[in-house]
């Protein structure tokens, strides 16, 4: 087989890339979240609950805390900086938008950590379907706005230096966790 036909993932090199895969790995957590959920009420905290909680918390933890610093930290103001006058309230809004939701998803994900922390535990803790469908359902629509919105000011406002040092600062993120 070719070396052409095998998709390759985007890496740091390609930062926005990278931040659209990261959404796309993050709606491969909320599947297992709802699967989990599912799962838990013929089978309980068992081995592989425990172990897809943990892997949950895992990614929610680390990758999507990274995702939200680069976002917060590296990729705004640049954007802020690199707007032209008309368009700057709109972006600022977004932003503004982006940042107060990035709080109602880490305090939706208080929450869900300290069920999926019981569960990981071998507990026996309750995880509605009802609950996990609006955690989910929040973060596909910030994935949503995001890409529609967010990703296309970034494509279009972003210069070669720009993205060298997004992705400079998204390695050493990762490089201190």
């Amino acid at each position: 087989m070719s070396d052409s036909l095998i998709p390759v993932a985007p890496g740091f090199e390609t930062p926005l890339e990278m931040l659209e895969a990261c959404h796309g790995r993050l709606q491969g957590q909320l599947e297992t979240l709802a699967r989990l959920a599912a799962w838990l009420p013929a089978h309980g905290a068992d081995d592989q609950a425990q172990q897809a909680a943990s892997a949950v918390m895992r990614y929610f933890d680390l990758a999507a805390a990274n995702h939200h610093m680069d976002e917060e930290d590296d990729l705004f103001p640049v954007l802020l900086a690199r707007v032209d006058a008309s368009r700057r309230a709109q972006l600022q809004a977004l932003i503004d938008w982006i940042l107060a939701d990035h709080r109602r998803m880490f305090a939706a994900w208080a929450l869900m950590r300290e069920r999926l922390a019981a569960i990981a535990e071998g507990k026996a803790a309750e995880l509605a379907e009802e609950q996990v469908e609006a955690f989910a359902n929040r973060y596909r629509q910030h994935i949503a706005r995001e890409e529609s919105e967010l990703l296309p000011y970034a494509r279009e406002l972003l210069t070669g230096e720009d993205i060298a040092a997004l992705s400079k600062t998204m390695v050493a993120r990762r490089r201190q966790g």
